[in-house]
């Protein structure tokens, strides 16, 4: 099964090197590696529909950059596999955009948005609580704060990054694509 459709929130190049770091501790200690690029998630489908997108893309370029604060921990999940993430928390208007992007995608979750950045994907749920301890070992206080540069539509089957605002956005442009085989966002 493919991955479905994200407009995604990226972090500045040397905060997303700082969770990679963290991520390769995490898997020193012979936990599951983590492979994805690190993101903020606004909303995810199957297939993107075109207003939702134009909607991101008329939204999304006044609040980008924006910063994001990690509030806490949590896991997502009841099954065996869980996810552990950051709880975040940004400006309200980032909030409200994002609310309404994830209203208008019918795939969406309604108006609602929990911003979270994925510390640990598909985790075996007994693992789960060492998981958890030992991320907060290894994680500095530096990452307390977050800033996102880029927002942006992330195909996978085409593998095709599609840039909505921020880093790699040209206003008054067609939105700028990016991708091809091996290219990941």
């Amino acid at each position: 099964m493919t991955s479905p459709d994200n407009i995604l929130l990226h972090l500045r190049e040397e905060e997303e090197h700082q969770v990679r770091e963290v991520f390769a501790h995490l898997a020193e200690r012979g936990f599951p590696a983590q492979k994805q690029t690190p993101h903020i998630t606004v909303t995810f489908s199957s297939a993107m529909p075109g207003d939702v997108v134009r909607r991101a893309a008329d939204l999304l370029p006044p609040l980008i950059p924006a910063r994001f604060e990690r509030v806490g921990t949590v896991v997502f999940g009841t099954q065996r596999k869980q996810t552990v993430a950051w709880l975040l928390e940004t400006s309200d208007e980032l909030e409200i955009a994002a609310r309404e992007i994830s209203d208008l995608n019918p795939s969406g979750r309604g108006p609602r948005w929990t911003p979270h950045l994925t510390m640990g994907l598909r985790l075996p749920q007994e693992v789960v609580p060492d998981y958890i301890r030992a991320l907060n070992e290894v994680t500095s206080s530096r990452l307390r704060e977050m800033e996102v540069v880029r927002a942006a539509l992330w195909r996978p089957g085409p593998r095709e990054l599609t840039v909505l605002a921020g880093a790699g956005f040209a206003e008054g442009t067609d939105m700028k694509v990016e991708g091809g085989p091996g290219r990941r966002p």
